[in-house]
């Protein structure tokens, strides 16, 4: 897993309208190769912090939020600023708004998130190529096949606290 910790990391877009704070460490990282994430990064792949939302705090600015569709048929929300709009974290249906997924590249410190796995590796570009060290999967994965055990009791706590309907 990564090194975050449990100190704050701060982040934010390009124009510096919007700040934010993660307080303490992401539940996992993925690197999608999807080609939906490469379509909505303009790059070969994106990094996305999971984290609860109230773990994650606005410290400046003002945000907007866009709705676009997913493979999944059922959206997302991408959390955008509205000046310069980079997406700084985005909400996927599965997970709603409890769950916050960081764009990690929007981290002041980005280097202290790698990603803890590869996902959608069946499309990724073949040029792209993954460290041996991570683990990395065709498609999608089950948590509770690679989730460290801290992760998996919070993401209990937030399915506890918030049913889905």
């Amino acid at each position: 897993m990564n090194d975050a910790g449990t100190q704050a990391l701060d982040g934010g877009c390009t124009c510096r309208h919007v700040r934010y704070r993660m307080q303490g460490p992401p539940l996992f990282v993925h690197c999608c190769h999807c080609t939906w994430c490469q379509r909505e990064t303009g790059s070969a792949f994106a990094v996305n912090a999971m984290i609860e939302a109230d773990r994650v705090a606005l410290t400046d600015g003002d945000l907007e939020r866009v709705v676009t569709p997913s493979a999944s048929g059922k959206g997302q929300t991408i959390v955008r600023c509205p000046r310069c709009h980079v997406a700084v974290w985005s909400h996927y249906a599965g997970a709603g708004d409890v769950v916050c997924f960081v764009r990690v590249g929007t981290l002041d410190e980005a280097h202290r998130l790698p990603p803890d796995i590869h996902i959608f590796t069946s499309t990724r570009q073949p040029w792209v190529v993954l460290p041996p060290a991570t683990p990395a999967v065709p498609e999608y994965y089950r948590a509770a096949e690679h989730w460290p055990a801290a992760s998996l009791a919070r993401r209990a706590a937030l399915h506890a606290a918030h049913p889905r309907r």
